[in-house]
């Protein structure tokens, strides 16, 4: 039987936790999104999913800070402003190598730090939510949580001293298992599932209840078919 731990304080060397948050150009984000918001929203949606996230993992008790791994300038400069630390994406090869990237600049500090790699399209992110995943997690060398299709992941951490080796993109939860992390089965942290790829997903994040960035460019731009 699992039991959460009470959170770290800012008292303790090896927490907060840092968050790895990795971003791919605006230009290239979200492209199976386009059909149903329309090529000109999307990018704009996904630096709003973006900012939602950020700015939701900043207002977690648990959160000492967040990285984001990004070469894309505008949304770099967005989330800056909202108090996130931005690392270029010096290995500028996919997903993965970039969440490494961003564990290593976290550790060339910390190096007993807690660490988490989260999605960057969570525009429902709740911080209540992401503190009872973080404080599970924290009982385990590595933990995940699976998107809300039970197919991906949207959150994997690794503990002081633990190498995160993240596995994401396509039928990354059975690769997790696969490699030893624990699928976090909590319930009621269904924002911390629901990423967005597909209008569908957008529906179910809207329905969720997103954040001020995402429901402000998303009641200034283009419809879904049915709206």
């Amino acid at each position: 039987m699992h039991i959460e731990r009470q959170i770290a304080t800012n008292t303790d060397p090896a927490g907060p936790w840092s968050l790895v948050v990795p971003l791919k150009p605006l230009a290239r984000a979200k492209s199976r999104l386009a059909p149903a918001t329309g090529a000109a929203l999307r990018p704009r949606l996904a630096l709003a999913f973006a900012r939602d996230t950020v700015a939701a993992a900043l207002s977690c008790p648990a959160v000492r800070d967040v990285v984001v791994v990004t070469d894309d300038t505008e949304a770099g400069a967005a989330l800056a402003a909202l108090g996130a630390r931005i690392v270029p994406d010096e290995p500028d090869h996919g997903l993965n190598a970039a969440l490494a990237h961003g564990e290593r600049t976290v550790r060339a500090e910390r190096p007993g730090a807690a660490l988490a790699a989260l999605n960057a399209d969570l525009p429902a992110l709740r911080p209540g939510e992401l503190s009872r995943v973080l404080n599970f997690s924290a009982a385990f060398p590595r933990a995940f949580v699976t998107d809300a299709a039970g197919i991906g992941t949207t959150f994997l951490s690794a503990a002081p001293g633990v190498e995160l080796r993240p596995a994401f993109g396509g039928s990354s939860r059975a690769r997790h298992l696969d490699s030893g992390a624990v699928e976090i089965s909590l319930t009621g942290i269904d924002s911390v599932r629901q990423d967005v790829d597909t209008g569908d997903d957008l529906r179910a994040a809207l329905a969720l209840g997103v954040g001020p960035h995402t429901a402000g460019r998303w009641a200034a731009g283009a419809p879904l078919g049915d709206r």
